[in-house]
């Protein structure tokens, strides 16, 4: 076994892993859609497109704080 088999072998290990990892780390992020305040932050991606005066907003405010 050569070192260019022995670089072949760690390339393939290493972006196995590496593809391991970003599944996993993307399936994390659709599982676990709220932060530990309970908050789900995926509904203010759609702020940017529904920015029109007459639409509803992301989260109710009131007047009164708690």
């Amino acid at each position: 076994m050569d070192i260019a088999q022995l670089q072949a072998y760690g390339y393939f290990i290493l972006t196995a892993s590496l593809v391991i990892v970003l599944y996993g780390y993307i399936y994390h992020l659709y599982t676990k859609k709220r932060d530990a305040d309970g908050v789900d932050y995926e509904n203010y991606s759609n702020m940017a497109l529904k920015d029109d005066i007459v639409d509803t907003p992301v989260s109710a405010k009131s007047d009164k704080e708690k």
